[in-house]
């Protein structure tokens, strides 16, 4: 009879172990420490493009690469999300130029912007991805596309509206390519190294799911 109620005791202690162990993996799955506070300002810069009110009590910032397949397909979830948390959420856009093409691309979706453009044509080169963007695969996996991407640019620019001169010749502008390379380095000093990488407020989503995003998003609004 003892040896029963040992191996009862036993079993239920190893029950509530894991259930604080479960507990605790996935509270830490859902978001890392917050960043170090010498490198918290590299979150947000004052020319960051942005959706929202400014003094919004949640900021999530994405850092992003116009040739990630992956930030072209959580694209719309993102957008969409936003119009749940109306008014309440700032979204800001960081780049991480990873893929061969993206500054490029950061280039004329900035230059886009000069034209009040912005957002369509961040949105235009993720739905053209598959005819200018690298694939993942085999290394040297090209676009379908043989046309030069900055001559694909320019007619994504003219199919919603752009001047061409003036988007090429914004394109041009140094500044943008700086910009693009900034962004790489802030970054990579808050440890981001793939994309799309979120944070809500300072916080790192660990892994890439709107669930849980939009549950931080939540936590955040209601401390």
């Amino acid at each position: 009879m003892r040896k029963e109620v040992g191996i009862l005791l036993a079993i239920g202690i190893i029950v509530v172990v894991a259930g604080v162990i479960g507990s605790s993996y996935y509270r830490g799955s859902v978001q890392k420490a917050p960043v170090r506070p010498n490198v918290a300002e590299n979150l947000v810069r004052p020319d960051s493009p942005s959706i929202g009110p400014a003094d919004a009590k949640v900021t999530v910032v994405e850092f992003l690469d116009p040739e990630c397949e992956s930030c072209a397909a959580v694209s719309p979830q993102v957008k969409s999300m936003l119009k749940e948390f109306d008014g309440r959420v700032r979204f800001v856009v960081r780049y991480m130029p990873l893929h061969r093409n993206a500054k490029l691309a950061v280039q004329y979706i900035e230059a886009a912007g000069e034209q009040g453009k912005y957002w369509e044509m961040q949105e235009k080169l993720f739905a053209e991805q598959g005819e200018w963007g690298e694939k993942h695969g085999p290394p040297g996996q090209t676009p379908v596309s043989t046309t030069p991407v900055s001559v694909l640019f320019e007619q994504y620019g003219k199919e919603i509206g752009l001047d061409p001169e003036r988007l090429n010749a914004a394109a041009g502008n140094p500044k943008y390519a700086e910009k693009a390379e900034r962004d790489l380095k802030d970054g990579q000093s808050l440890g981001v190294r793939q994309t799309p990488t979120f944070f809500v407020n300072g916080r790192r989503l660990a892994r890439l799911s709107m669930q849980d995003l939009r549950s931080l998003i939540n936590e955040e609004l209601n401390r």
